[in-house]
């Protein structure tokens, strides 16, 4: 098999060196926990910001989903298609400069609008690294190792979240009844924005990092339909979406089962703090702590194991492999989420949060390389960019609304607000369970087709 580089098909010895892969896998990731601890750093701050801010739970919501969403969705669009074109490792330094700045200015908002704009900021700086990074975990590793890769990637989002819980939930005990701050030239600040600021200027480290990266060659590349050598800069925005439209089963499906555990996540990530607070006597530093260190230990081993059983399971054969994996995890996830807020103690609610976290991360990362898997490398970077964005624009957005609204104009009780979260954590996993059944042919038929092109 001819690549349309003109190079033939070597396998394995084509990729980069396994330890250095490695070295640009934890430095991504590094990058992966730098943007969900700046994203998520937000939901500890609910409560002062609702109080010094004077607004009430839908407009929280909207701070922690939509405005974060708006251009964290659409900007990745552009951006991916740039990603398959031109150096991902120049735009994910730039990305993350550009959030990890607006995460500091966060902190310098003076109100509610203020606010709303500089989370819009992050999102687009934030838009730029996923579709960047698993393009470029493609390249570093043949398709029956990425699973591992890309999973240790998606180790960002618990690791992050869990760093955000534990290390924020201690500052907030302290910001929570702290006084006003007054800091030279930037003047008086509430509390909770200097948290703004000590989050966000830490990440330029990684920026700097990811400038040790080099480029790797692309790999799996398609030819034009008469045969003719094909770059990646030669296909056209049509020809992209022919493609994509032609397979909306394959690309629909997957995007719809990670989109159940996104909405759940968020959802529950943005309200777990507050849920405890309404319902049960806890401080927020144990809240925090005790989620924390579920999502640190919980989140690793499900994207891991999630990663590792899909790459074992597609080297015995198993073509469906990664979607078994989502088929596996979705059920768990339902079970738990639904029981986690009808707990009758915190520690029994917490004690749920493990399966429901297990189940999310392995969904996150089998569904990330099930993507790559079926994605050619001139479009891996814009499919991550379409397919982030409907599941982080429904995560984003139906996650933490969903849940208010039902507390706002449902249940109208700040205090009914753990059956908010109950129904949400049925309905999302139940959406990913349909859609994991419903796909599975088509999933097959686009894996047979990638592997007469991927190399």
């Amino acid at each position: 098999m001819k690549h349309v580089d003109g190079t033939t098909q070597g396998g394995v010895d084509d990729y980069p060196a396994t330890s250095y892969a490695w070295y640009v896998t934890v430095i991504l990731t590094l990058a992966h926990i730098v943007s969900f601890l700046d994203r998520q750093v937000l939901a500890l701050l609910v409560e002062p910001i609702k109080r010094d801010l004077d607004i009430n739970d839908t407009q929280m919501s909207l701070l922690l989903g939509l405005a974060f969403a708006i251009f964290y969705t659409v900007m990745a669009i552009p951006i991916g298609r740039l990603a398959d074109r031109k150096s991902r490792r120049t735009i994910i330094i730039a990305g993350i400069s550009a959030w990890c700045v607006m995460t500091a200015m966060c902190g310098l908002a003076r109100n509610y609008w203020q606010l709303f704009v500089a989370r819009i900021g992050v999102g687009v700086g934030e838009a730029t690294l996923t579709p960047s990074a698993l393009s470029i975990l493609s390249d570093y590793f043949p398709r029956d190792r990425r699973g591992a890769a890309i999973g240790f990637y998606n180790m960002g989002v618990s690791v992050g979240a869990g760093i955000a819980f534990v290390v924020g939930g201690q500052v907030i005990g302290f910001v929570t009844d702290a006084p006003p701050v007054t800091l030279p030239v930037v003047g008086e600040l509430y509390a909770w924005q200097t948290v703004f600021l000590v989050v966000g200027l830490p990440g330029l480290v990684v920026a700097a990092l990811m400038a040790t990266v080099r480029e790797p060659r692309r790999h799996g590349r398609i030819v034009a339909n008469d045969g003719a050598a094909q770059t990646e800069e030669q296909i056209s925005l049509r020809d992209v979406m022919l493609f994509f439209r032609a397979r909306i089963k394959t690309y629909g499906g997957l995007a719809l089962v990670v989109a159940g555990s996104t909405i759940l996540g968020y959802g529950f990530l943005s309200w777990m703090t507050s849920m405890y607070l309404r319902t049960w006597d806890w401080t927020v530093p144990q809240i925090a702590t005790g989620i924390g260190i579920v999502l640190l230990i919980a989140g690793p081993i499900g994207v891991n194991g999630g990663g590792w059983l899909a790459d074992r399971w597609y080297r015995q054969g198993k073509k469906d492999a990664h979607l078994r994996v989502m088929t596996l995890c979705a059920p768990v996830m339902l079970v738990s989420s639904t029981a986690l807020p009808l707990m009758p103690t915190p520690e029994l609610a917490l004690l749920m949060f493990v399966p429901h976290i297990l189940g999310a991360a392995g969904i996150t990362a089998a569904g990330g390389a099930a993507l790559m898997l079926v994605t050619p490398n001139q479009l891996r970077a814009q499919a991550t960019a379409i397919y982030y964005f409907i599941i982080s624009l429904a995560g984003l957005t139906l996650g933490p609304t969903s849940v208010a609204v039902f507390t706002d104009y449902v249940f109208r009780d700040e205090a009914s607000l753990r059956y908010s979260m109950t129904i949400i954590g049925f309905a999302a996993p139940l959406m990913s369970v349909v859609a994991a059944l419903a796909m599975r042919r088509s999933y097959l038929t686009s894996v047979a087709e990638s592997e007469t092109w991927d190399d």
